[in-house]
């Protein structure tokens, strides 16, 4: 009996002391411990890291941690580009490098898996993990490092590679593989580690093709002016990248695809035009343009009719096509607020299946006002008017205005207002624009520098903005 009792007062105190401690306590599940953030580490290789008079065609690398591959076809580089790339495989915690490609003898090899190698459970990378061995008796210690920029902007781009050449035709880089090669960091700089001492050309380029060779013109591309010879001193070069012809577009921008479409209705074909008014406004500071949705093969301009609001003639302005006849543009010396008609006749213009407007028509279009436009003054420090600098204004990056200067404060009366990006261009052969590069003539771009600011141009206000001006144009060497 007693024993029944005790049993009853013991489930009564655990009770109580559940129902009182439950609103003051709460059960935490465990989080399994903190995130793990580390790369994988490499435990053992063989042949050993960095091994000497290597002779044979399979690496096995162990880590200290289950591995994957990650893209390696595009991460991998390896030193000196070889003819057949190495099969590399991960499987649980080894990497394994088959080499397919005969070495060569007394030369220093590097294979670096860029961000490629990661654990399996978190991807943390080991970035830049290099294996290195040589089929001599000495590891190449010789280095190169410096910049690359793309001379139109002033910015790098980090998506172009950088490649050694020992052959120093100009037509090596159009035909071979480069001796070495190596990528760009978000700022543009590239290292080469571990690289015979001699002589080399260097440039850098976007590899579109993925061949390492130089195959359009539309590629951007950069190119020293001189063989550098690296072992002696610490050089560091700064090429400047350029596109020497734009990209060629195929119609519509899209490529054909190979199939046939289905036939779809015709539609009633019309002869109709755009203009470039915005909410049937004139810009000051620009041109009205009269755009076709078809070339023209009749455009007769004694039946278009510039006209005030009672359609008295305005005189004093000057129309232009351009080179397929589809778009006109009317040059006047705008004044604000002032209000015009165009009228263009039914059988002003003709395409070549004899198309007409199915009527006469007439625009009716006002100036803006001046308060409309910020005024805008800039003042140079150290300008050396002998570096024929011209101001390149970029707004939503596409250029604005470009603007030589010739004096320490340049004026604008009216400026369209925005946030624009003032970039300094040294125009070598004092054309006012920016020019671009020839490989094939040994033409360096023209150079830019860009400070990467924001300047805001307020309607209605003296904009005033001071622009403080390299001491000497950008140089093809990094200093320090």
């Amino acid at each position: 009996m007693k024993k029944i009792f005790s049993t009853i007062v013991l489930l009564s105190l655990v009770y109580k002391l559940l129902v009182f401690t439950s609103g003051c306590a709460q059960i935490i599940p465990p989080t399994g411990g903190p995130r793990d953030s580390l790369p994988p580490v490499m435990l053992s290789a063989v042949p050993k890291d960095s091994t000497l008079n290597f002779t044979g065609n399979k690496i096995v690398l162990t880590f200290d941690e289950y591995v994957q591959l990650e893209r390696p076809e595009e991460q991998l580089i390896v030193s000196p580009v070889p003819k057949v790339s190495p099969l590399v495989e991960a499987k649980l915690k080894e990497v394994t490098i088959r080499i397919k490609d005969t070495l060569e003898k007394n030369t220093t090899y590097s294979i670096n898996f860029g961000k490629a190698l990661k654990d399996i459970n978190e991807g943390n990378p080991a970035k830049q993990f290099t294996y290195i061995f040589s089929t001599g008796t000495y590891i190449d210690s010789s280095t190169l490092s410096g910049k690359v920029v793309m001379a139109e902007r002033g910015r790098p781009d980090s998506t172009l590679i950088v490649m050694l050449y020992r052959n120093f035709d100009d037509s090596a880089v159009a035909k071979e593989k480069p001796r070495y090669f190596t990528r760009l960091d978000s700022a543009g700089r590239f290292t080469f580690n571990n690289i015979a001492p001699g002589r080399y050309n260097i440039y850098a380029l976007k590899d579109q093709s993925g061949q390492k060779m130089y195959m359009r013109s539309s590629d951007p591309f950069a190119f020293y002016d001189s063989t550098l010879t690296i072992g002696d001193h610490n050089i560091q070069p700064v090429l400047y990248g350029f596109a020497e012809t734009p990209e060629e577009q195929k119609p519509g921008g899209t490529r054909s695809s190979g199939t046939t479409a289905k036939p779809t209705a015709k539609k009633e074909k019309k002869l109709g035009y755009s203009t470039n008014l915005e909410s049937s406004q004139q810009d000051l500071l620009g041109n009205l343009v009269l755009t076709f949705n078809e070339p023209l093969q009749v455009f007769d301009s004694s039946k278009l009719h510039f006209t005030d609001t009672l359609f008295r003639p305005v005189s004093g302005y000057h129309i232009k096509a351009d080179s397929v006849n589809k778009s006109f543009t009317l040059t006047y010396p705008w004044k604000e607020e002032q209000e015009f008609r165009l009228v263009l006749e039914k059988d002003i213009a003709k395409d070549s299946a004899g198309t007409e407007l199915t009527k006469a028509d007439t625009i009716r279009f006002k100036t803006k006002k001046n308060s409309d436009y910020g005024r805008v003054k800039l003042r140079l420090q150290n300008l050396d008017t002998s570096q024929h600098i011209v101001l390149v204004f970029y707004k939503a990056d596409k250029i604005e205005k470009s603007q030589p200067v010739t004096g320490k404060e340049v004026n604008f009366a009216l400026f369209h207002p925005g946030d624009y990006e003032i970039r300094i261009l040294y125009d070598a052969n004092s054309n006012g624009k920016w020019d671009t590069g020839n490989y094939w003539e040994r033409i360096q771009p023209e150079k830019i520098i860009s400070d990467g600011k924001k300047y805001t141009v307020r309607p209605n206000w003296d904009n005033e903005i001071n622009i403080e001006l390299p001491g000497r144009p950008p140089g093809d060497m990094l200093d320090g």
